[in-house]
């Protein structure tokens, strides 16, 4: 019951994003979102090396800050659909997609602090841990053997190491591309959203 349950809600968060995606995005939003999650997606592949570091954190964070809720949701979920074409999908996929799905949102809602260095590295590195969490939940909701208080905090002590490991990555990179980042987003931003004035009455 516990993994029909998961199931269900991560196919209701990725249904809400692809449909509020679709209608709320001009052509060039959407371009611009394929874009990131496709640069999202390579950089995690880049960094398959180094145990639970990617810069999909980051990018997520501020791609919500900066193009808004749908932006940031999309951009998590395509960036874990089309890296684990490479790296093996497997049933952890959707919750993958739905969590980044999550970071995406968290940005645009916390926008003063993550478009802002240091408070985009506290954010990256709180979801480096709750990332690790939301996994480790869905892992017991699937695969058992229940979910309970306790079988979290034994499974969130087993992979602590990773969780820290994420958490760290998550803070460099946001220091190292975060302001880079938050920039040319925000001028982006700014040009696709320009409308052209509408026609004199004649």
């Amino acid at each position: 019951m516990s993994a029909l349950l998961t199931l269900a809600a991560m196919g209701a968060i990725l249904l809400v994003v692809g449909v509020s995606v679709e209608r709320g995005k001009g052509v060039k939003e959407l371009a611009l979102i394929a874009s990131l999650g496709a640069v999202a997606a390579a950089g995690r592949v880049l960094f398959v090396a180094i145990p639970s570091v990617s810069p999909v954190t980051v990018m997520c964070l501020v791609t919500g800050a900066t193009l808004g809720a749908r932006a940031g949701a999309a951009v998590g979920a395509l960036a874990a659909l089309i890296s684990n074409t490479l790296l093996g999908h497997g049933p952890w996929t959707p919750a993958q997609m739905a969590l980044w799905a999550v970071v995406g949102v968290s940005g645009a809602l916390l926008r003063p602090a993550a478009t802002r260095v240091y408070g985009l590295v506290v954010l990256g590195a709180a979801w480096g841990f709750a990332f690790g969490w939301g996994m480790n939940l869905w892992f017991l909701a699937t695969f058992g053997p229940e979910v309970s208080p306790e079988a979290f905090l034994l499974t969130a002590a087993r992979s602590l190491p990773f969780d820290v490991a994420g958490a760290a990555g998550n803070a460099v990179l946001a220091l190292v591309i975060g302001p880079a980042l938050v920039r040319m987003l925000s001028r982006v931003a700014g040009r696709i959203r320009v409308r052209a004035p509408a026609p004199a009455p004649t």
